[in-house]
């Protein structure tokens, strides 16, 4: 959906070391129209306001295709995009889990689609931050996640970030049948990031 995501190459002339487990509350590497940056990867939203009125402070690491043009917490955001060698999604019971780890059959970067704001904190402190796109899933992770990721096409990248609404929404669907590799993933440590 992404909850957890892995790159194990630089981006972008950004020579960051292998990482395979990257979490969220963790920077990552972030394509943006101004070009490429670390971003804190969960969002809070800027314009979310509960049934009170009082602002919502809960983080976005995903947000849903299907509203991220109408919610008012994501008014003015920005799109990016999120670069990874692959991500993980998990099946079965609590403390029985099984990880997965997804990547592109042909080997390449995985883009997924992203959007980004700027929080302005307490005493002027200001964080970029990012969440990433879902949709639902192709038919490769179907069966193990009912979400994933908006992943585009390095083609459809520059679109992505720089074209208008209509271009972005005709982006936002799932990545073509059979293009995704899914497998067992036992041998990686969750607790290191």
């Amino acid at each position: 959906m992404p909850g957890r995501f892995f790159l194990t190459e630089g981006v972008a002339g950004m020579a960051d070391p292998p990482r395979w487990n990257i979490a969220p509350g963790q920077e990552v590497i972030t394509l943006t129209i101004e070009g490429a940056r670390h971003m804190r990867w969960g969002l809070i939203p800027v314009g979310r306001v509960n049934a009170r009125g009082r602002p919502v402070m809960d983080t976005i690491v995903n947000a849903r295709s299907e509203t991220i043009f109408d919610k008012s917490a994501f008014v003015d955001v920005k799109r990016a995009v999120v670069p990874a060698s692959g991500w993980y999604e998990w099946t079965g019971e609590k403390r029985r889990k099984q990880p997965w780890r997804i990547t592109r059959k042909d080997g390449g970067l995985l883009y997924f689609a992203a959007i980004y704001d700027i929080w302005n904190g307490p005493s002027g402190v200001q964080v970029h931050q990012v969440a990433t796109v879902t949709c639902p899933p192709s038919a490769d992770v179907r069966d193990i996640h009912h979400r994933m990721g908006v992943i585009l096409a390095q083609k459809d990248v520059d679109q992505w970030l720089s074209e208008g609404e209509e271009t972005a929404k005709g982006l936002m669907k799932p990545f073509p049948d059979g293009a995704l590799h899914v497998e067992k993933a036992d041998n990686v440590d969750w607790t290191a990031a």
